[in-house]
């Protein structure tokens, strides 16, 4: 196979158009339509689809894009090594994490990163929702309590738990009387939480008074006095400690557990090895108290 050619394919899959690859690349679009066909033609497939105003990958395609491009990839950072004498970490590393260790933790950790290894290009989007990585062009997710996926690897950095949270203000009602609860989301119709307390399991009956986007919103809003809440403890910790807060259990089966995940057919490149390794400095042993060091008091 032409690895030219399959580079150029690449390119051209990676920007959705001839026009666009060319002129990211500054390379004749004509050069491209070129080596693409020569490509469907050694391979007796149809890589696109080609529409009047749109280009679009057939299934054989995305297939071929998925399985090749971390490869491609991977041999330019090689060969960027070799000719640089080394294995510094260089060059771009996206990451997509979710919002609430974005919110507290990840600022600071970037800025760390950053002035640890100057020449990489450290891009973090932040959202909770699965993503792509090959599609969307990220070299690493951390994601909260992942479903399983055969495609990537990874390793749990940090755990937290759920608790339930309250102002000292707001007194447990006796017997089956609800409380006012704060929840995140619109999903949650759950009419009572399960805790666990030291006296053992204990069921809580719970009215939902605000829906929340955030857990940052909810915590604000317990404060409040408004109602309970279920939030980590790593988010809360200042607030036991201080009594502006307490906790009235924690929430039965809601361990929580932060991985970082990447592609299982890829070497790993400096710039992620690294990354990975200045989280294990920073959570040497992935305790809650560890993240809510990173919470302002």
């Amino acid at each position: 196979m032409d690895l030219l050619a399959l580079s150029d394919f690449n390119l051209v899959a990676r920007y959705g158009g001839f026009g666009r690859a060319a002129r990211a690349a500054g390379r004749p679009k004509a050069t491209l339509s070129r080596r693409v066909a020569d490509l469907e033609g050694s391979l007796n497939l149809r890589l696109f689809e080609r529409g009047a105003r749109a280009l679009k990958l057939t299934e054989e395609g995305r297939a071929l894009f998925e399985r090749t491009g971390a490869l491609l990839t991977e041999l330019d950072e090689t060969a960027a090594a070799i000719a640089s004498g080394g294995d510094t970490p260089r060059g771009r590393l996206r990451i997509s994490a979710p919002l609430l260790f974005s919110q507290t933790a990840m600022g600071r950790l970037a800025a760390g990163f950053a002035l640890k290894y100057p020449e990489v290009r450290l891009e973090i989007t932040t959202e909770d929702r699965p993503v792509d990585m090959v599609e969307e062009g990220y070299d690493l997710v951390i994601r909260v309590n992942p479903d399983p996926d055969e495609t990537l690897v990874g390793r749990i950095f940090l755990r937290d738990r759920l608790v339930v949270v309250a102002s000292p203000n707001l007194s447990r009602p006796a017997g089956d009387l609800a409380v006012p609860a704060i929840v995140r989301g619109t999903g949650d119709r759950v009419a009572a939480w399960s805790l666990m307390t030291p006296s053992g399991r204990s069921r809580l009956p719970v009215d939902p008074v605000l829906r929340l986007s955030s857990l940052v919103m909810v915590r604000d809003a317990v404060r409040a006095g408004v109602g309970v809440g279920r939030l980590p403890v790593s988010l809360v910790s200042h607030d036991l400690a201080a009594g502006t807060l307490v906790q009235w259990g924690a929430v039965e089966g809601a361990d929580i557990a932060l991985w970082t995940l990447y592609p299982s057919r890829r070497l790993l490149s400096p710039r992620v090895s690294a990354f990975l390794d200045y989280l294990k400095e920073a959570f040497p042993k992935g305790t809650p108290d560890e993240l809510a060091a990173f919470v302002p008091g």
